[in-house]
């Protein structure tokens, strides 16, 4: 067996091991068993499972959030819920550390899990290879314009950003671009008050926050489609000036 594949392997071990660790609390068993496979009904028993756990539910909550984020699981209710569980503040906090540890290892995942693989099918794609150093010199800002955006979907992403030549470090600082949202977020969740309101038709919301989500989301997502476009264009032409 060759050391990328072992890596795969550990790898896949260990996310298998925490996610089956978790699902082992009673509240995630009861749905497994009862309900079958309800995302929602899964991260809103989580959510009460570590409330219940007193000082230490923010160290479960993170690491739920973690999973999730890794697992493709819907992170919108842990989010919203955070505020009920722990406040605005506070449930801001665990959500960000979790959101942003969650899409590092998705990240991660993305880049040596799947990078190699992706390189070897278009290592003779000059056109990609110029975007993606392109892509890789602007990595911060175009990842904070791209958090501040719900058009581009979270946890995809994440694994989408291994693939290209952002650094790590980039990455993770970009994740800051997150705080708008998540704040926006963890206050509309707090504003239920309860649990079974959360993602219920019945939830209370803020609409004037919602339309600051959207409005800041669509001049995000604007920002970025034209930056991207431009690099890449910038890229490409200097790719031409190289090969004439």
């Amino acid at each position: 067996m060759n050391s990328v594949s072992f890596r795969q392997i550990s790898i896949l071990i260990s996310l298998i091991f925490i996610g089956f660790s978790i699902s082992a609390t009673p509240a995630w068993a009861q749905t497994a068993t009862s309900n079958g496979f309800n995302p929602q009904l899964l991260l809103k028993n989580a959510l009460e499972w570590s409330e219940s756990l007193g000082a230490i539910g923010a160290v479960a909550f993170i690491g739920i959030y973690i999973v999730a984020t890794v697992a493709f699981l819907p992170g919108s209710i842990l989010t919203l819920g955070a505020g009920v569980v722990f406040g605005v503040w506070l449930g801001a906090l665990y959500v960000f550390i979790g959101a942003t540890l969650g899409a590092t290892a998705a990240f991660l995942v993305g880049r040596y899990l799947a990078r190699n693989w992706v390189a070897q099918k278009i290592a003779n794609n000059n056109n990609f290879n110029a975007i993606d150093r392109a892509v890789g010199k602007e990595g911060l800002k175009i990842v904070v314009l791209t958090r501040l955006s719900p058009i581009f979907p979270f946890n995809l992403l994440n694994y989408a950003f291994g693939l290209t030549g952002v650094s790590i470090k980039d990455y993770m600082i970009g994740s800051l671009g997150m705080i708008p949202g998540t704040l926006m977020y963890v206050y509309i969740g707090s504003l239920a008050g309860n649990l079974a309101l959360i993602g219920s038709a019945t939830q209370p919301t803020n609409p004037t926050l919602q339309w600051t989500i959207r409005i800041v989301g669509f001049i995000a997502t604007i920002a970025v489609t034209v930056y991207v476009t431009r690099i890449a264009k910038q890229a490409l032409n200097e790719l031409t000036v190289e090969n004439s």
